[in-house]
């Protein structure tokens, strides 16, 4: 019993708080990711530290590096070498799009993730994150549109009660 109370909270916390469990990148890293990038003295090397700045841009707290790191997926995506490189490009795209909010275009990145290998964690995790935020955002929605008909209603109750 205690257990599933120990759940719910935590899953009434994880609604309020907006919480997911895809990791963030701060600026330093970015900067490491950066250097590499510049650094770097083969095509492959260039391509591998590619995918590295990526993963740290889209995993950004700031706007700007996750736009960046779309930007720059977006650019190299035809580029890709192998089906796996083009997976690991979709997914990235899907957490950059996340991270933005547009949850529709992140859900279709990740469902076609998981059309290349149906039991990819990382993907699967991505997904619920973003069908539970989906779920919030549709609640609130909810809520926003009763209490605005709430208040339309005491509105004009209230106005009929003045003219009698």
């Amino acid at each position: 019993m205690e257990a599933k109370m120990g759940r719910f909270f935590e899953s009434v916390g994880n609604f309020f708080s907006g919480g997911d469990n895809i990791p963030w990148c701060d600026r330093d890293i970015i900067a490491g990711c950066e250097r590499e990038f510049a650094d770097a003295a083969t095509e492959e090397q260039r391509n591998s530290s590619l995918m590295r700045l990526s993963w740290a841009l889209v995993h950004s707290k700031h706007q700007d590096d996750v736009n960046r790191g779309i930007s720059m997926i977006e650019a190299s995506l035809d580029n890709s070498g192998s089906p796996l490189e083009t997976r690991e490009k979709l997914y990235l795209l899907a957490v950059g799009k996340y991270r933005t909010g547009d949850y529709s275009r992140s859900r279709q990145l990740v469902e076609h993730c998981l059309e290349v290998q149906p039991d990819w964690r990382q993907a699967l995790s991505l997904k619920k994150a973003i069908e539970d935020k989906i779920a919030k955002d549709g609640m609130i929605g909810i809520g926003i549109a009763t209490t605005a008909v709430g208040l339309l209603v005491g509105g004009i109750a209230a106005a009929v009660a003045r003219k009698r």
